[in-house]
């Protein structure tokens, strides 16, 4: 079975890459000096200081290994090619959403950088999905359980 791939915007690859280059450089350096100091205080057995760095050592091997698989399968979507007269993960969508009488602006990116407090849906998610492909003009409606939401498509632009 392939793996899927992980869009990413140019700006949500070098943010991973960023992280990445943070936990390998300066992370693991901070966690292991932690864990020094701690053994250094003798028994380990009660040794709080220690444990607690241990899961820190752990969590960032974690993130770590986390972020390595998702830009081994890394697409990067590049948003100067994005085609405007449709919707795809890339673009920046102006919509009027018909329950709150009002237009909102969401960004469609790829599950890995979706963040809906900054108006970015992941490509996925039930609005995300019922967008793809849509052109100006067009209504959507999305199913989401409490009930069907629709939302009319005003404008498409590059995600910049």
């Amino acid at each position: 079975m392939e793996e899927k791939k992980n869009l990413l915007t140019y700006a949500g690859l070098k943010k991973l890459e960023e992280e990445l280059h943070d936990l390998k450089v300066v992370k693991r350096k901070e966690v292991a000096g932690k864990i020094k100091e701690a053994r250094e205080q003798g028994d380990l057995s009660e040794n709080a200081e220690y444990d607690a760095a241990k899961d820190e050592q752990r969590d960032i091997e974690a993130r770590i290994e986390e972020i390595e698989k998702i830009l081994k399968n890394a697409e990067v979507v590049v948003e100067d090619e994005v085609d405007l007269d449709r919707i795809s993960v890339g673009c920046k969508v102006k919509v009027y959403d018909f329950e709150f009488d009002e237009e909102i602006e969401l960004k469609i990116v790829g599950s890995t950088e979706a963040n809906s407090l900054q108006g970015k849906i992941s490509n996925e998610s039930p609005v995300g999905k019922a967008l793809m492909g849509a052109h100006t003009g067009d209504v959507v409606d999305v199913e989401m359980p409490s009930g069907i939401m629709q939302y009319k498509v005003l404008e498409i632009q590059r995600n910049i």
